[in-house]
């Protein structure tokens, strides 16, 4: 059995991981483990710390090395590779994929073959908006604090993945509006609410939803 390591911001991404994506990978004779970036407290680091792991789980073992980590959140203070480029890429698909081989190309030689980066654009909450019935059916309506602002995100964008990373537009800010009980900045409701709602949209929906998730997901599948 192949080994994984898919390497998240926090819980919320460990949860998704272990009961979302452990079984389908199964399937495929793939073990993941899915641990959080050291010297993080739940959140993104500078690319310095974040190499560092990666580099250390690619080298300890024979085993193939992932992220899961949003793009919202990302800024100049974590110094990425090739981040000031990335910036003139009007293309937020093209600019995420800038990005990703940016990161794969500084990882050092003998161990970038494990190395699979991926940015979920914007964040993994946007992959909560792949099925507005599953919303309808888990909610009541005194749940809701904004119910019209749910069916009008679901109006604008077809794609999960085009939900912007306004301060109060992204996915998880959506989320805080719509749902009276959702706060984005408390990673235990995060974490339970997240793999909760994205276990009763199911993978396949999210993927037929989420065009760069689904990609990244065929990739690891292929390793």
């Amino acid at each position: 059995m192949k080994r994984l390591i898919i390497i998240g911001e926090g819980q919320t991404e460990q949860a998704f991981c272990k009961d979302i994506l452990q079984p389908h990978f199964l399937g495929f004779d793939i073990f993941i483990e899915n641990p959080t970036i050291s010297k993080s407290g739940g959140g993104i680091v500078q690319w310095t710390h974040l190499k560092a792991d990666i580099e250390r789980l690619l080298r300890s073992s024979n085993a193939y090395v992932t992220l899961l980590i949003d793009y919202y959140g990302l800024k100049d203070k974590h110094a990425f590779p090739s981040w000031e480029q990335s910036k003139a890429i009007p293309n937020r698909v093209e600019r995420m994929s800038h990005l990703e081989a940016a990161m794969h190309k500084d990882i050092a030689e003998q161990w970038k073959h494990r190395f699979i980066p991926y940015i979920q654009l914007h964040e993994f909450e946007s992959l909560l908006f792949a099925d507005e019935e599953v919303f309808k059916r888990s909610f009541t309506q005194e749940e809701y604090s904004d119910y019209e602002y749910l069916e009008t995100t679901f109006r604008e964008f077809e794609n999960p993945e085009d939900i912007n990373d306004g301060s109060m537009t992204a996915p998880s800010k959506r989320l805080e509006r719509i749902l009276r009980d959702y706060t984005s900045n408390k990673p235990s409701t995060k974490a339970l609410w997240g793999p909760m709602l994205a276990g009763e949209i199911g993978l396949d929906q999210i993927r037929r939803k989420c065009p760069r998730f689904n990609q990244w997901i065929e990739n690891l599948e292929q390793i």
